[in-house]
C-alpha cells in the first residue's frame, strides 16, 4: 500500500508538473498581430514598407486572382472583419460588390479610400468607337499615384494605430524617398520616348503612359472578355497606322487571344502583371521594355 501512494503521489506530481509547463507555454506564446485588410497585392507591397512588423497584411486579392471574377472567400471575410481597417484601392468592381458584405461582417470596420486625391483618367476602356466614360481604377500603375496612394495609407494607420504613428511617419519617409528615386530613374529613361505608342490588350497602364508621354493603345477588352471581329479589326488597323510595334499583355488573362491577334501584328509581346506584389520590380520592366523598343527617331516602338 505503501509503495502504491509513492506511485500515486508522483504521478500527481508530474501531471501538475505538465498543467504548469502547459500554461507556461501558452503565457509566453506570441501575441497575435493586428490585421489590415487592402483589396490588392501592390498595395501590400506599399503597406508592408510602412506598418513593417507592428501589423499584418492581408490582401483580398492574391496573386493569379482575376478581379472581374472575383468573389471573396470565407476566409478572406473573416479576416477582413477582423481587421483594423479596410484600405480599398477604389473604383475596382469587386470593392463595391462586396461593400454589403464587408457592412454586415464588421459595420464599424474603418474603410478609407487610398486613391482619394488621384487625379482620375477617363476613357480608357475604348474598343472601337465605343467609349466607356468611367474612371480608370489601375492608378498603382503610376509611380506618382503610388506616392499619394503610399501617404493615404500613412494617415489612415495613424488614426487606425495612433500609438505607432512615430514609427509608421518613419517607414513612410524612406519609402517616400525610394519611390522618388523610382520615378527619377524612369522618367530619366523614357526621356527619349516621349510620344510613343505601346499596345496593350487591357487598359492597365493608362496612368503610366500619362506619367511618361506615352501613348497606351487597348487592343482587346477592357473585362478580359472577347471583343468582336469588327473591333479587332479597327485596333489591328490603328496599331498599324501609328506605327505601334510593343505588345504588353497579361499571360493569365490574354494569351489565349494575343497569338491569333499577334499573326497580324507582328508586334514584340512582353507579358507584364499588373497586379503582383513585386510593385517595384514591374513597374522598371515595363519602362525598361519601352525604353529598350522606342526609337528616338520616330518615337515609335520597334522590334525587341
Amino acid at each position: 500500500m505503501k509503495s502504491l501512494k509513492f506511485i500515486m503521489i508522483g504521478s500527481l506530481v508530474m501531471l501538475s508538473s505538465s498543467l504548469v509547463w502547459m500554461m507556461s507555454g501558452c503565457s509566453s506564446s506570441p501575441v497575435r498581430q493586428p490585421i489590415v485588410t487592402v483589396s490588392i497585392e501592390p498595395q501590400r507591397f506599399l503597406l508592408e514598407k510602412i506598418v513593417g512588423d507592428r501589423v499584418q497584411v492581408r490582401s483580398l486579392l492574391t496573386e493569379g486572382a482575376n478581379p472581374e471574377t472575383y468573389d471573396p472567400t470565407v476566409t478572406h471575410m473573416f479576416n477582413l472583419g477582423n481587421s483594423l481597417g479596410y484600405l480599398k484601392i477604389g473604383n475596382i468592381g469587386f470593392e463595391a460588390a462586396i461593400a454589403d458584405k464587408i457592412s454586415e461582417a464588421n459595420p464599424g470596420l474603418p474603410i478609407y479610400n487610398t486613391s482619394e486625391g488621384v487625379v482620375p483618367v477617363y476613357g480608357t476602356h475604348t474598343h472601337g468607337n465605343h467609349v466607356h466614360e468611367s474612371v480608370d481604377p489601375h492608378t498603382w500603375t503610376s509611380v506618382k499615384n503610388a506616392r499619394i496612394i503610399a501617404a493615404n495609407m500613412l494617415s489612415a494607420m495613424k488614426e487606425i494605430d495612433s500609438n505607432n504613428a512615430a514609427y509608421y511617419q518613419k517607414n513612410y519617409e524612406r519609402l517616400a524617398r525610394q519611390l522618388d528615386s523610382i520615378d527619377s530613374v524612369v522618367t530619366v529613361r523614357l526621356a527619349p520616348c516621349r510620344g510613343s505608342i505601346f499596345m496593350v490588350w487591357h487598359p492597365s497602364l493608362s496612368y503610366f503612359a500619362r506619367d511618361y508621354g506615352l501613348t497606351q493603345l487597348v487592343i482587346g477588352n477592357a473585362d478580359h472578355k472577347e471583343s468582336s471581329i469588327a473591333s479587332l479589326k479597327e485596333s489591328i488597323e490603328q496599331a498599324r497606322n501609328r506605327g505601334a510595334r510593343l505588345f504588353f499583355f497579361q499571360k493569365d488573362f490574354d494569351s489565349r487571344q494575343i497569338s491569333a491577334i499577334n499573326a497580324e501584328l507582328q508586334a514584340d509581346e512582353v507579358d507584364i502583371n499588373p497586379l503582383t506584389y513585386n510593385w517595384d520590380e514591374e513597374i522598371i520592366k515595363i519602362a525598361d521594355a519601352i525604353a529598350l523598343h522606342a526609337a528616338p527617331d520616330n518615337h515609335n516602338i520597334t522590334a525587341l
